[in-house]
């Protein structure tokens, strides 16, 4: 099973459509988990929703609770979540991605994504992970191949991935497919 928090955003109910065709999916309020749910679930997905990782302490402590012993899918906030948990400085960006198509190219970082690979993404945020970006185990993934701004974060160690850009909009091209390889990794 894979257990959604949802940090009360418009694009949650988009993200649960497309896991759902992979598993059985349950999804809460992030202020109203389901304890007997969430440790029963294979896997975690931290939502995208409104305002920084600092204004959900209780995401959180989720994550460092769940670290290393469930996977944990990040996406959008919930990349931000993971990063600002991992020490990483979320910022401000200067210029404002909602509803824009970008090209991200995969890294050599990647271990599960072929390193020549570009996907087209939909982007909807105004923070960004700072840089430089210190850990032994989160690997930047993905980078706008315009700016290249950290777009996807990969941790095998861990089973912690996380993704900037939303793999369930209309403008992400083969976000099905993103999904599926993280989900068998």
């Amino acid at each position: 099973m894979i257990y959604i928090i949802d940090h009360q955003d418009s694009f949650t109910w988009n993200v649960v459509h497309q896991f759902s065709k992979f598993d059985d999916v349950y999804c809460s309020n992030y202020f109203e988990i389901n304890q007997k749910k969430i440790e029963r679930c294979n896997t975690i997905i931290l939502s995208p929703g409104p305002g920084s990782p600092k204004d959900y302490p209780l995401t959180s402590k989720i994550y460092k609770k769940y670290k290393g012993n469930k996977k944990i899918i990040g996406i959008c906030l919930g990349y931000q979540q993971i990063l600002f948990n991992e020490k990483g400085k979320i910022i401000q960006q200067k210029k404002i991605y909602h509803g824009y198509q970008s090209k991200v190219k995969v890294t050599n970082e990647s271990k599960l994504f072929n390193n020549s690979k570009t996907f087209k993404v939909g982007r909807y945020h105004s923070l960004k992970l700072f840089e430089p970006f210190k850990s032994n185990d989160i690997k930047i993934s993905m980078r706008c191949a315009k700016t290249n701004i950290p777009m996807g974060i990969e941790d095998l160690k861990n089973n912690v991935y996380g993704f900037q850009f939303h793999p369930e909009s209309f403008l992400t091209e083969n976000g099905n497919f993103i999904i599926k390889k993280i989900l068998s990794a």
